[in-house]
């Protein structure tokens, strides 16, 4: 994290997460909300759209800030390499990006939103934003954050110790790939928030903008997507430097 400037740390996280979150929020929204063109077209769309989310996200803040776009990858990377200074920075920008993005997806999709809100195909708008468990227990739910998160991380600090991956510069790709493969593994109990940022962003906006008939933002449950990726990128980090 110590060779890019604050500036470009900045930019570069705000950038790759907004841009992250408008791919999946928005494909979350493509087959959720009523009246998308996309409607209903199943969960295995939901996991390619965030996996190119990462791709697109990370890969453009990449030359800037190494393109964590991610608490839970820059807190993992700490761990890892001791080095604290910047993460403020990195979350802080992460949050905005999120924020941001989730922002834009509601541009993108007002008039699915606004035609939402006719009793007839009324419908709770958070998981559009937000994730939210299937069976809601916290320490399922928890377990099964932490489980996802360790998938994750590992996996991307042992592909930042491969040189072939890094000669090539496809780490971004075979992360993209690989968040596809924990959707569709271990995204069904909770929806796989695997990202602090990527739910908490997000939630923030669901409160704030002015959606008709939205619902709660379930803050009861939202302390449950920030600690569980959290807890799980410091055991994977802890994995990797006993391993590897």
């Amino acid at each position: 994290m110590s060779q890019f400037s604050n500036t470009d740390i900045f930019a570069g996280e705000v950038i790759g997460t907004a841009i992250l979150i408008l791919f999946g929020a928005g494909v979350c929204a493509a087959v959720n909300l009523r009246f998308s063109k996309a409607a209903a077209s199943g969960w295995v769309v939901i996991a390619f759209g965030w996996g190119f989310g990462v791709l697109a996200g990370a890969y453009t803040a990449l030359p800037l800030s190494g393109g964590h776009i991610n608490p839970a990858v820059t807190v993992a990377l700490a761990v890892d390499s001791g080095e604290w200074s910047k993460v403020p920075l990195y979350i802080g920008s992460q949050m905005i990006g999120a924020i941001i993005g989730a922002v834009l997806v509601w541009v993108a999709y007002y008039a699915q939103f606004a035609a939402n809100a006719d009793p007839e195909f009324a419908q709770d708008t958070l998981g559009n934003f937000s994730t939210i468990p299937e069976v809601r227990q916290p320490a399922a739910n928890m377990a099964t954050e932490i489980v996802a998160t360790i998938a994750l991380v590992l996996p991307i600090l042992a592909f930042g110790a491969t040189t072939a991956l890094a000669k090539t510069g496809t780490q971004v790709l075979i992360v993209s790939l690989l968040v596809v493969g924990i959707g569709l593994s271990l995204g069904g109990p909770t929806g796989y928030a695997i990202n602090p940022a990527r739910d908490l962003g997000p939630r923030i906006a669901h409160a704030l903008l002015p959606i008709p008939n939205k619902g709660g933002s379930d803050w009861g449950y939202s302390w449950v997507p920030v600690a569980g990726p959290l807890i799980g990128a410091v055991i994977a980090a802890g994995i990797f430097k006993l391993a590897f």
